[in-house]
C-alpha cells in the first residue's frame, strides 16, 4: 500500500512537471497556432541558465532570472525567424524550429561538454518533508508540484480576469479588430511567444535541480511534451493539465507493475499456453512503462481527434 502511494505522489509530480514544460507550448499554439518543436530547447536553456548564474547570485534568485533569459531568446527567435516564415504555414515553422532545436542542443555541448553538469539542490531544500513506509519524501518535489500550480492558477486568471487576458484573445481571434483599437498585434504575439518559453525556462531551472541536467534533456521531454498537448487538446490549458497528470499517473505506477498478459490468462487456468507462446504475453507491464503513454496518444487520436478538452473542428 505505501508502495501504491509513493508511486501515486511520484506521478503527480512527474505529471506537474509535463504541465509545467506543456503549458508553454500549449499558451502558444492556442494563442498563435505556431507548433514549436524547439520548445523543449527552452526547457533545457532554463537549466543550463540557472546552473550557470546559480554560483554568481544564489539559487533562488536564479530560478526568477533564467526564466526571463530564456523568455528573451524566445522573443528573438519570435521577432526574426518565425514572424518571417509565419505566413507561409505550418511547415514551415516546424521545419525553422527543428533546426533551431538541434543548434541549441549542438551549443549546450560545445559551451558545456557533451555530459552532465552538477547542478544541483542547496543544501537547505534537500531534507524530507515526512515518510511513507520507511521511504523518505523530498521537499523539493513538494516545492516542485507547488509552482506548477501555481503557474497554472497564474496563467488562468491571467488570461479570463484581466485586460491583458481580454487583448491576447481579441488579437487572436480577431486581428484586424484589435488593430483598428490600437493594440500592436505582432508584439502581443512577440510576447506570447516569450511568456511561453520563458515558462519553459522555469521548468528546466526548478527541475534541472533534481533530476539530471544534461545536453540530452529536451530531447528525453521534448516527446512526451508533444504527446501530452496532444492528449489534452491542442491549445487547452485544462487539457494539458489533465493529460500531464493522466500520464504521470499512469507511467508511474506502471512502472512498479511486475505482471504481464501471462500472469492474467492463468487466473483462467491458460498460464501456461499464454507463456509457451511468449512474445507480448511474456512482456512485464513495467518493461512497457515508456510506451503507454504512445498507446494512450493512439487511443485518443482515434476515439477524440481533437484531444481530451480540445474543441472540436
Amino acid at each position: 500500500m505505501d508502495q501504491i502511494i509513493v508511486s501515486l505522489m511520484n506521478g503527480v509530480i512527474y505529471g506537474l512537471l509535463l504541465f509545467m514544460v506543456s503549458a508553454g507550448l500549449t499558451l502558444i499554439f492556442g494563442m498563435m497556432g505556431v507548433l514549436n518543436f524547439a520548445h523543449a530547447s527552452f526547457y533545457m536553456l532554463g537549466a543550463y541558465f540557472a546552473y550557470t548564474l546559480q554560483g554568481a547570485i544564489g539559487f533562488w534568485l536564479a530560478l526568477v532570472v533564467s526564466p526571463v533569459l530564456v523568455g528573451l531568446v524566445g522573443v528573438v527567435v519570435e521577432r526574426f525567424f518565425l514572424r518571417r516564415v509565419h505566413h507561409h504555414g505550418h511547415a514551415h515553422e516546424l521545419l525553422l524550429t527543428f533546426g533551431l532545436s538541434f543548434i541549441v542542443a549542438e551549443s549546450i555541448k560545445l559551451f558545456f561538454g557533451n555530459f552532465p553538469v552538477d547542478y544541483r539542490i542547496p543544501a537547505a531544500l534537500d531534507v524530507s518533508a515526512f515518510t511513507v513506509g520507511g521511504a523518505q519524501y523530498p521537499v523539493y518535489r513538494l516545492l516542485m508540484g507547488g509552482i506548477a500550480i501555481a503557474m497554472f492558477v497564474v496563467i488562468y486568471l491571467l488570461l479570463t480576469r484581466t485586460r491583458v487576458g481580454i487583448v491576447v484573445r481579441s488579437a487572436i481571434y480577431k486581428p484586424r479588430m484589435a488593430e483598428a483599437l490600437g493594440h500592436n498585434v505582432p508584439l502581443v504575439f512577440m510576447g506570447v511567444f516569450g511568456v511561453g518559453a520563458a515558462l519553459a525556462g522555469l521548468a528546466g531551472a526548478v527541475a534541472g535541480a533534481f533530476y539530471t541536467t544534461n545536453p540530452n534533456m529536451a530531447l528525453e521531454l521534448g516527446v512526451m511534451v508533444f504527446v501530452v498537448v496532444v492528449v489534452g487538446g491542442l491549445g487547452s490549458l485544462g487539457g494539458a493539465m489533465l493529460a500531464s497528470l493522466l500520464i504521470g499517473v499512469v507511467t508511474s505506477l506502471a512502472v512498479g507493475v511486475d505482471r504481464s498478459l501471462a500472469d492474467l490468462f492463468a487466473l483462467f487456468g491458460a498460464g501456461e499456453w499464454a507463456t509457451s507462446v511468449g512474445g507480448l504475453m511474456t512482456l512485464k507491464i513495467s518493461s512497457l512503462s515508456a510506451t503507454i503513454p504512445f498507446a494512450l496518444m493512439l487511443l485518443i487520436l482515434l476515439v477524440r481527434p481533437s484531444g481530451l478538452m480540445g474543441e472540436k473542428a
